[in-house]
């Protein structure tokens, strides 16, 4: 069987995501780097894997499959990866707590906006901190207030890994990265430090993927 492809970039949270997930699955995949500082990902090579010029891309069972939460819920049909619950009324919590960040938070704080608001500014770096901070902040806060749930267990829901949890690490990362007041959030903290230490998870992390 040839071993999956996964166009990413070491930083983005979606391409984290999909790391993630594959490493769950136990899944073999080949990592190809994009570099977005130097945009690659505006290259017409990347364009013809995904229009949006938009990482990641990943190549699977003969397809080119781009948004990180479609791949991720792809897999877990094609792949039984539990990454959602068995129950209609537990599928649509994960999935309301997963579009907290993937499209709330992440798509104001991507690099192509983040670059445009620069632009439109004084270009200073306070600035691109403030603006992350505001918006990160901000929705982190409405995802701690959704966790107070019984719902919630050692994990986003229940006591295993979702793909709540799998787009909770990736943004805790980035929250960090960019200095977030993160102490009035300790429930979503503690459970993406206990994420943190899953073998899938730590493999991983920003630091350990190809550039």
């Amino acid at each position: 069987m040839t071993d999956a492809v996964l166009y990413d970039y070491w930083r983005s949270s979606a391409s984290y995501r999909l790391r993630i997930a594959l490493n769950m699955l136990a899944e073999p995949f080949v990592t190809v780097p994009i570099d977005l500082l130097a945009k690659a990902h505006r290259s017409e090579e990347h364009l013809k894997r995904n229009p949006q010029g938009l990482v990641p891309v990943l190549e699977i069972d003969g397809q080119s499959l781009t948004q990180s939460l479609a791949v991720i819920e792809y897999l877990d049909e094609t792949r039984g990866g539990a990454f959602l619950p068995d129950d209609p009324v537990g599928r649509q919590r994960v999935r309301a707590l997963s579009y907290v960040i993937a499209m709330e938070i992440h798509p104001v704080c991507n690099l192509h906006v983040v670059a445009h608001v620069m632009s439109l500014t004084d270009g200073a770096e306070e600035t691109r901190k403030a603006w992350m901070q505001k918006f990160i902040h901000k929705g982190l806060g409405a995802f701690e207030k959704l966790l107070d749930s019984p719902s919630t267990g050692s994990f986003c829901h229940g006591d295993r890994p979702t793909m709540a949890d799998i787009c909770l690490v990736p943004q805790i990362y980035n929250a960090r990265r960019w200095e977030v007041e993160l102490s009035g959030f300790g429930r979503l903290v503690e459970i993406a430090d206990r994420c943190a230490q899953l073998p899938p998870f730590a493999a991983a992390h920003p630091d350990k993927a190809a550039r």
